[in-house]
């Protein structure tokens, strides 16, 4: 998220009316990049202590998302709506944000079982970003633009453009361009007033203040990032049924650990034996909702995979079906 033209205290090789002095002017207004002069000396501090004030800089975090629980939960509801008829959750970020949204993304398929094509983090530079910084990439709102362009975006898409400082042209240009496409927009910043939020219809600013080593937004910014995507993923999915009560029912059981939670999964919903889970899991291919299905309703394999088709992939509807015939 940081480049030469925005790290605190580059030199200005253009003068205060040139490219630089402008740019540090806007980010000398952004709370994210404030100077804390009671931290000036904190290197001379005990590590501990250190330690102890950068967790009570974490602890503030959470207030900060708590303060705008109603308009995620409308974003949640509006990205929901629209991945229920097709849509695809796409998250647009340079640097920390970037990474922050692929990182989302990946989780994902493991989680929910979702196609790798459903949730998608976009990084401006391209995956090479991810490990590596690519100069120039976030300055670049032709580049978003391009980036959404292959993956074919449609009105059914929600894209999540983010930016600690909310003012990242890449972000904007991601949200700028879905907009026109008719997709819905995201944009989450830790500024107030920032001119991604501006861009897009449903604008997340979750104003975490300065930090503590100046303008390093992975830190409390990156936290406030990551809880806000965690809970647009987490409680999306929920709404698409993904979730039975708090148990991942669409986990992909792709290593021995998931293999072993899916059957534990398969116990707390319906307390059978295990000789009965391994049959059920058996007759359904190892998916855990199918044999899930299979238990509590009574039905054989091929029965729950059409209701749950039926219920667009929902339990508690497929068993609500099998209980009324």
């Amino acid at each position: 998220m940081t480049s030469t033209t925005d790290t605190p205290g580059a030199t200005d090789t253009s003068g205060a009316s040139g490219t630089y002095g402008e740019l540090r002017a806007q980010l000398a207004a952004l709370t994210t990049e404030a100077f804390r002069p009671e931290l000036a000396e904190i290197d001379r501090l005990p590590t501990e202590e250190i330690a102890r004030i950068m967790n009570g800089e974490d602890a503030t975090v959470p207030a900060a998302v708590a303060s705008r629980l109603p308009q995620i939960a409308a974003a949640i509801d509006a990205t929901a709506a629209r991945m229920a008829r097709g849509g695809r959750l796409v998250y647009a970020g340079a640097g920390t944000a970037g990474r922050l949204g692929v990182l989302d993304a990946s989780e994902c398929p493991p989680t929910f079982n979702t196609d790798p094509a459903e949730v998608v983090g976009l990084i401006a530079g391209g995956p090479s970003a991810m490990v590596t910084a690519v100069e120039g990439a976030e300055d670049s709102k032709e580049l978003a633009a391009a980036d959404l362009d292959a993956l074919k975006l449609t009105a059914d898409d929600t894209v999540v453009g983010i930016s600690a400082s909310g003012r990242t042209p890449y972000a904007i240009g991601a949200v700028e361009h879905a907009r026109a496409r008719g997709a819905l927009t995201v944009g989450l910043s830790c500024n107030a007033d920032s001119a991604l939020a501006a861009a897009a219809e449903h604008g997340l600013e979750v104003v975490t203040g300065p930090e503590l080593l100046t303008g390093s937004t992975r830190l409390k910014a990156g936290t406030a990032q990551k809880l806000v995507l965690n809970m647009i993923s987490t409680v999306t999915m929920i709404r698409l049924g993904k979730t039975y009560g708090n148990l991942m029912v669409d986990v992909r059981a792709s290593n021995e650990k998931l293999r072993a939670r899916s059957r534990h999964i398969v116990s707390l919903a319906t307390g059978a034996s295990d000789a009965e889970i391994e049959t059920a899991l058996t007759a359904t291919d190892g998916e855990v909702k199918n044999a899930i299905l299979v238990l509590l309703g009574q039905v054989d394999g091929p029965t729950a995979a059409r209701l749950l088709t039926e219920s667009d992939g929902h339990l508690r509807a497929a068993l609500a079906a099998v209980r009324t015939t």
